[in-house]
């Protein structure tokens, strides 16, 4: 490999809990993983910067001067919209070499996104010698998927990519960033995550609906009730003032009462290290997410249901947007080679496809290594 200056990662994240809450101002409860987006990086004295993977057989040079121009690209628009960010938050932008190389499975729900956008951004600060504020980019890094690609999200995400912690969970208060960490003791038993193996894009699928749904829901509600985020709505509220709803936006409302009411129990459970009370959260949050936020699919019930049907397992969530990616399940560490052929065997003979399992651990966010 050529010379490079910088090592720069950024963290693929896991939800355990607390789905589609975030940009309601709720708490959520993610942890970063071992799946990274690496980008090396040396300054080239040009207005451009140079964008290469080692994944694909391809090259992008971007005019700094001219990054509100790249929306439309297959490959770069990430990190044209997230430098574009940072330029406009009045950083330095300099002419650069940017090697690209991502462990994070695309269309997979761990946040390839926010870790390509954060990544991008440490790599920029580390070759201007500009102070790594991991809050502040992923601020910059949620304004590129909104205003950039098109993705309304909330700041989960990008706030987990940048700022975890290896070998604990982050319950963060997407209203106000207060961030609590939490070590993740899961005593005899193990986080898995498995891909249904059919990739999302959020951009296409109904996320943009749903945010849409429960701002209809805040606009409604407020009035009656003088809440400023759709999480602070209790259930007595939620269920005094449903006329005010159609009954989908108020299903859209109860997912999120009750989901910011599990993310509660889930830190009492975590702390406890009770992870028949977590397992039984998760299904509960699967349920939820199915019924009432309608953003699972076939191919994640189907992963779900497999996973919940076997014995060694305490629960089973999706995890991420949804409409594809990846289910979350704690599973008693002795049952663990069993659980994974049944489940891999089940879901294909459910589905017809291959689903994929992947072993990583939880680590930390921003890392930057001189070379």
């Amino acid at each position: 490999m050529e010379k490079y200056d910088y090592k720069v990662c950024a963290a693929g994240r896991v939800n355990i809990i607390g789905e589609h809450v975030d940009y309601c101002g709720g708490k959520v409860f993610p942890a970063a993983l071992g799946f990274k987006n690496t980008v090396f990086v040396r300054p080239n004295g040009t207005n451009k910067i140079n964008l290469s993977w080692t994944t694909l057989d391809k090259k992008v040079s971007l005019d700094i001067g001219k990054l509100d121009e790249y929306r439309d690209l297959d490959y770069g628009n990430y990190q044209a919209g997230s430098l574009l960010m940072w330029q406009r938050a009045g950083h330095k932008i300099v002419g650069c070499d940017m090697l690209q190389d991502c462990t994070v499975p695309f269309g997979s729900g761990l946040s390839s996104s926010a870790a390509i956008e954060v990544s991008t951004i440490a790599a920029m600060c580390a070759i201007t010698d500009t102070k790594i504020d991991p809050v502040a980019i992923a601020l910059e890094a949620q304004r590129a998927e909104r205003e950039y690609v098109g993705v309304n999200c909330g700041i989960m995400d990008q706030y987990a990519s940048a700022c975890g912690k290896a070998k604990h969970a982050m319950l963060l208060d997407c209203a106000t960033l207060d961030c609590e960490y939490v070590p993740i003791d899961t005593g005899d038993c193990s986080l898995v995550i498995i891909d249904c193996k059919k990739p999302h894009n959020l951009v296409e699928s109904k996320y943009n609906e749903r945010r849409g749904e429960t701002e209809t829901a805040l606009f409604a509600l407020q009035k009656v009730t003088g809440i400023k985020n759709l999480a602070e709505l209790d259930a007595a509220a939620l269920e005094k003032h449903k006329s005010l709803l159609t009954p989908a936006v108020y299903n859209r409302t109860k997912h999120v009462v009750d989901e910011c009411a599990r993310v509660k129990a889930a830190e009492t459970a975590m702390k406890e290290c009770d992870m028949v009370k977590l397992g039984e959260l998760l299904n509960a949050s699967h349920a939820s997410l199915k019924d009432l936020y309608e953003v699972t699919g076939a191919e994640l019930d189907a992963l779900a249901a497999a996973a919940q049907s076997h014995p060694a397992c305490l629960g089973s969530r999706m995890t991420g947007g949804g409409f594809g990616g990846c289910t979350v399940s704690i599973v008693k560490t002795a049952g663990l080679a069993d659980f994974k052929k049944h489940v891999l065997a089940e879901y294909k003979r459910t589905t017809g496809y291959d689903a994929a399992y992947y072993q990583t651990d939880i680590g930390d966010g921003i890392t930057v290594e001189k070379l």
